[in-house]
Formats: C-alpha cells, structure tokens, sequence
C-alpha cells in the first residue's frame, strides 16, 4: 500500500486576468500580444499530504482556494507548479450537477456520470437500486434532470459518489444544498466510508462538521496553508479570523455607561484564556451620567454563531441596586465555566427592570478563549459516568 492516498507538493495555480474587452476575432489576432493581464494565483506553495483512511478537512473563507485546489486534485485543473499524486480511484462531488446532462433521464445520467469516475456499466448495474433508493428518487428516476429541483440534483450526485464504492472521496460544499434529514444521512453514510478504510477529502463552510467526521484540518487563506493540525484547534482559529465587525457594537441612551468590561482569573487577573471547570470574575466598570434608579446589570456568554451558553443578570438574582449615582463596578463572579473549548464572546448590558430602556449594551464585546481536556460535544461539559450492565 502506498504511503499516502493523496500528496500535494508545493501546488501552485495561477490564472490570467485579462482586461481588455475584445469585441472580434480581428481584435484577438491584431492585438494578441498586446492584451494586457493580471496574474492571480489562487493557490500558492500548498502542500498536504493525507494517509490511505484519514478524512482530511479544508477550510477557509470564499475565495481562499479550496475548490482550486480540489479541482488539481481530481485534474480537472494542472498547477502551474508542483505536483499531485493520488493513488486509488477517485470519486468527485465538486459542484451541483457536475457531470449531468439536463437532456438526459436520472437513469441515463447515473450510468454517465459513473463512467466519467470510472466506472464500467456491469459494476454500476450491481449498484444501481441503491444509488437510487440512497437518492430516494425512485419514482423521478427516468425523468430529465433538467426537471430536477437541487435538492433532487445534489441527492442523485452524491448518492453516485458514495455508491461506486471509490478508494477516494472527494466532497466540495455540497451538503448544504440538501435538507437537515439527507445532511444527517450523507454523515452516516461518509462515516460508513470512513470505517471501512477509505480516504475522504472534504470542504464544507459548516466547519463544526469537520470536528466532528475529519481527523486533520487545513485552512486555507487567499491560496496559502496558514493552519493545520487537530479539527479542534483549526477550527477555533478560523471563528478567531473570520469574527465579524458586528461583534463589538453596541447601544443605548448612556444615561448610566459601560466604562469596560474585564474578564478575571481566580487570582483577580486580567486574561483571554481559561480551562473547563475553573471560575471567571466579569467586572463591569460603569459611570452615571445622571441618577438611574433600579438598573439592571447583565451579561452573556456565546459561542461564534450566537448560540448562548449562559447568562444572567441581576434582576433574576433578586438584587435591587436602588439608585445609582457616581462610578462603580458589578461583578459577576462564576465558580465553575461549563464551556466546552472553543472560542467565545461576552456581552454585558445595563436597562431598566422593565427592559424598555436600554441604557448601555456592549454586543458580543470580549472574546476570550476556552481550552479543554474534555473530548466531549456540544458546547457544556457535563460530567458522565458510563455503566455497562450484563
């Protein structure tokens, strides 16, 4: 057996932006070699290399090289320096009806679009009925595909993929297409894949998926590798880059003012970093612009899509602050964060008890980061015992 299934080696790909609008065949020829370019390399010195059964992640932004890269993989596109070497057959779901004929039924289109990955008609015939009942497209399986909604495009494709039983797989951000049940089914199915040795390379926008099916991550950043290593910790650094510039705003009339927010360790200092199970202090410093009278403090802690892991504030813990007046600080103080690792956000608010007036909000406002020893799912720990009776 080969050592690896697929060895990238300082790939690089450029394409030619022309900008002159030739309107003629005569223009092409008079003013060939005066046409005028800009060269874009969408891929620069990627190297990567994936052992036969590991599931490799790509992740990164739009435009960052992902599908360029899969393209030179699968040949579609040659890098204009460096190699790829893969070893096995390969199947290809890179783009919505990639390899489909609108003119053609979904049958004529399973045996074409198999042959293209290479595969011969007796060996698609013994797979036939399951590519079609994994698609659940029996009952449109000989009408044309131009008739096809996406989802029916995207679950004919993949199932083909999947079924022609490749020594590897290649999946380009395909599964969004599909509703949340076929989603669920293609994981179980890439799962089976995985289990029976085959090499899978993947890239999805969804990066929590990656934590959960990839064994090794690579992000990708205007054609660069600029992280790799364990799905945990790439895919933290990736919500650390792509955090948006609407985390930070903020609202509210300042009658009474958030002066800052501090997250604090046990030892009552400054810092970004904390572990699952140990305590956080939020001091939330704030100035009276004039008296306020029964104001509510608050925070939140979430996660990078916005799913809040907690909060509270000090109206559900049955404090009256009575009226407020000069300079002070509220401090919540966590003896135990639940937080899975990953990376997270604090939001800290001050409004009057019947929340109509909102007097200062800091939205998604202190990043800090969670690491953990816990290999666990989801955003909480929560300790588990696990008995087996016989």
């Amino acid at each position: 057996m080969a050592e690896y299934a697929v060895e990238i080696d300082e790939v690089s790909k450029m394409f030619k932006l022309y900008h002159e609008n030739v309107k003629s065949l005569k223009e092409k020829v008079l003013f060939f070699r005066k046409r005028g370019y800009e060269e874009f390399w969408a891929l620069k010195d990627v190297s990567v290399s994936v052992k036969p059964g590991e599931t490799l992640g790509i992740i990164g932004a739009n435009g960052s090289g992902k599908s360029t890269l899969l393209k030179c993989v699968t040949k579609i596109l040659y890098p204009t320096s460096g190699k790829v070497v893969t070893n096995g057959s390969i199947a290809a779901l890179l783009e919505l009806g990639a390899g489909f004929q609108p003119d053609l039924t979904g049958r004529e289109n399973v045996y074409l679009n198999a042959s293209i990955l290479g595969f011969s008609k007796k060996e698609v015939d013994k797979r036939f009925d399951e590519i079609v009942a994994f698609a659940e497209l029996e009952r449109f399986i000989d009408n044309h595909v131009r008739n096809y909604s996406s989802g029916m495009y995207i679950r004919l494709g993949f199932a083909i993929a999947i079924n022609v039983d490749p020594d590897i797989l290649i999946i380009d951000e395909v599964l969004a297409v599909g509703d949340e049940a076929f989603q669920r089914k293609c994981l179980e199915r890439i799962e089976e894949i995985q289990e029976s040795g085959k090499t899978i390379i993947f890239v999805t926008h969804n990066v929590e998926i990656t934590k959960e099916i990839c064994s090794y991550v690579v992000m990708l950043d205007h054609g660069s590798v600029v992280k790799e290593g364990r799905p945990r910790e790439v895919v933290n650094y990736y919500h650390q880059v792509m955090e948006t510039a609407e985390e930070g705003s903020e609202r509210g009339d300042r009658r009474l003012e958030i002066l800052g927010v501090a997250l604090l360790n046990e030892a009552e200092e400054p810092t970004t970093v904390f572990h699952t199970g140990q305590p956080m202090k939020i001091r939330v410093a704030w100035r009276a612009n004039e008296p306020v009278t029964d104001p509510v403090f608050g925070f939140s802690i979430d996660d990078y899509r916005g799913f809040t892991a907690y909060g509270t504030n000090t109206r559900l813990k049955g404090l009256d602050l009575g009226t407020l007046t000069g300079e002070g600080f509220v401090q919540f103080d966590l003896s135990s964060l639940p937080m899975l690792e990953g990376r997270y956000l604090v939001s800290a608010a001050i409004h009057s008890r019947d929340e109509q007036t909102i007097y200062h909000w800091l939205d998604r406002h202190v990043p800090f980061d969670m690491k953990s020893d816990v290999d666990d799912a989801g955003l909480l720990y929560v300790p588990t015992e696990i008995q087996v009776f016989r």
